[in-house]
């Protein structure tokens, strides 16, 4: 049996903390797309960066995320963002048809983990240079999609990385 389970909210939420300690658990994860984008752009001189050519950037983290869907074959895999956040980020472009079909064609297992915003816990770094309003803006965002998609989602737990994971753990298990 396969079960997909996106990790997703408001940037600077801990959703990375809690899917590197699942890792430790022994969990199968899928790092965020948008970080392994910027950092491949970076280190080879490209465009494809959310500050220069947001387009080019959503679309190669639609193409990573599409692969990682793709590359679970079997067991829970825990996905750090994924194909939802980079269709939104084209819809956002106006890419909408393209958007919705990459929905539609990539979903991931009820629920959603979602992440709300903890402005206490974001912080901006060299990888993301948005702000804590655009964070929240994002957020709602993608909290608007899961309801017009109906995807059921559970909201994350603000508590310590150790705490969501025994969270996590225990939904995962009675799901």
């Amino acid at each position: 049996m396969l079960r997909r389970v996106l990790v997703t909210g408001c940037s600077g939420a801990g959703k990375s903390a809690l899917v590197a300690e699942m890792a430790g658990r022994g969990y199968e994860v899928r790092r965020e797309p948008g970080r392994r984008v910027i950092r491949a752009e970076t280190r080879t001189g490209g465009r494809g960066l959310p500050w220069e050519d947001a387009e080019r950037f959503a679309r190669l983290c639609l193409k990573l995320a599409i692969a990682d869907w793709e590359e679970a074959r079997a067991g829970t895999v825990i996905f750090d963002r994924g194909v939802l956040e980079a269709a939104l980020a084209l819809e956002r472009l106006g890419f909408v048809a393209e958007a919705a079909a990459a929905l539609d064609a990539y979903g991931y297992d009820a629920p959603v983990i979602l992440a709300p915003p903890w402005p206490e816990l974001f912080r901006a770094d060299t990888e993301r240079r948005q702000g804590a309003a655009e964070a929240e803006a994002e957020f709602a965002g993608i909290e608007a999609c899961l309801n017009r998609t109906g995807l059921a989602a559970a909201h994350l737990p603000r508590d310590s990385v150790a705490a969501r994971a025994d969270w996590l753990e225990a939904r995962l298990g009675a799901g």
